[in-house]
């Protein structure tokens, strides 16, 4: 017994070798395989992307994000969105379409969790306003009860409905989709949830290369897999939230350890102006019509996706504090990190439990 469990042993040892020697190779080829670094603008800001990999991928990485641009863009005349605004209805299962067709479930998804807090039909009254008050002069209460006569996420109906199977979805969906507003000048604005989807679009694509370790930023969204160039989890930074609509503060917070998960930041210390001695944020919240004021200077959103948590982030910021506590104990999924202004008027932090375990 002893003699043939040696000669089983004798077989084994080759192959064991080969498999030390194997990872050893997997693990200096790692190690030598470079980062790339790529910088650019899209949806009105910049993208900063790194990853690991032979190839640069920057050109291919433009292009899914002029997919997304050309699905979400108020500002693309061809785009599905603002063919939407203009008054279209149909809306087809190609690629593009199908872009919008996924940010509106998640939108309509987080719309209903959060009782309408993110709402993407808030467009007009964003454009009422006019962040930094170009025309001189606040919208009146009148035209403000206008206006919410054609806001709200279910004022609209889609035909056939989309199955509940994202992100497998764009392999199921086929045919032509309807959009039916209740009103014709109703607007879509998906601002708030675009960055954070372009962030999921490219995360896609590097995975679809087999790429293990990466960083992918637009405007301030974060989605992140493995570890940096320095072998250690990705660490991202939450900015201090001070006055500043110059945008040139850069002051954190606080830095957290980002691996394998998407972040997301909202806050109205940058977007506000004075008039008449008083704050106006540049959230709208959907239910009044006007801008928030509650104690909330910023709200981010850990999660699995970046679209999500761009979308809760935004959603925390309408709500104020304790309604996003409340949230965020209904969904376990979520990790935020909530800086508001306290009774002395100092500010303070509240981060949900699951974020402290991290």
């Amino acid at each position: 017994m002893e003699t043939k469990q040696k000669k089983k042993l004798l077989w084994q040892l080759p192959f064991l070798a080969l498999l030390v020697i194997g990872s050893i190779l997997i693990i200096r080829q790692q190690h030598a395989m470079p980062y790339q670094k790529n910088q650019g603008f899209v949806f009105g800001t910049t993208y900063n992307i790194t990853y690991q990999s032979n190839d640069d991928l920057q050109q291919e990485i433009e292009a899914e994000l002029k997919k997304v641009d050309r699905a979400l863009s108020m500002f693309n005349d061809s785009s599905v969105i603002t063919r939407i605004n203009k008054g279209e209805e149909e809306i087809n299962s190609d690629e593009i379409g199908t872009m919008f067709l996924e940010v509106y479930s998640i939108a309509q998804s987080v719309s209903d969790e959060t009782n309408g807090a993110f709402d993407i039909t808030v467009a007009p009254l964003v454009n009422a306003w006019g962040f930094g008050f170009k025309h001189g002069e606040m919208p009146t209460a009148k035209q403000v009860d206008s206006l919410r006569h054609f806001i709200g996420y279910k004022k609209m109906t889609l035909t056939p409905p989309l199955p509940k199977t994202f992100p497998s979805i764009s392999k199921t969906l086929t045919g032509t989709y309807l959009l039916h507003k209740a009103d014709k000048r109703m607007m879509l604005d998906c601002s708030a949830i675009a960055k954070g989807y372009g962030c999921d679009v490219v995360a896609r694509l590097l995975c679809a290369h087999d790429i293990q370790n990466f960083m992918i930023e637009i405007g301030g969204e974060v989605i992140t897999r493995g570890n940096n160039p320095q072998r250690v989890p990705w660490k991202i930074g939450v900015v201090k939230p001070t006055d500043d609509t110059l945008a040139v503060a850069h002051e954190n917070q606080t830095v957290m350890n980002v691996t394998d998960k998407a972040m997301a930041t909202s806050g109205n210390y940058r977007n506000f102006y004075y008039r008449g001695g008083k704050k106006y944020a540049h959230t709208i919240d959907p239910h009044t019509g006007y801008p928030v004021q509650h104690s909330l200077l910023s709200a981010t959103v850990l999660t699995k996706d970046c679209a999500t948590a761009d979308a809760y982030a935004t959603s925390f910021m309408v709500m104020g504090l304790e309604k996003a506590k409340e949230i965020l104990e209904k969904h376990p999924e979520l990790m935020a990190y909530l800086i508001y202004s306290d009774k002395n008027g100092e500010l303070a932090v509240w981060q949900s439990p699951n974020l402290k375990e991290e």
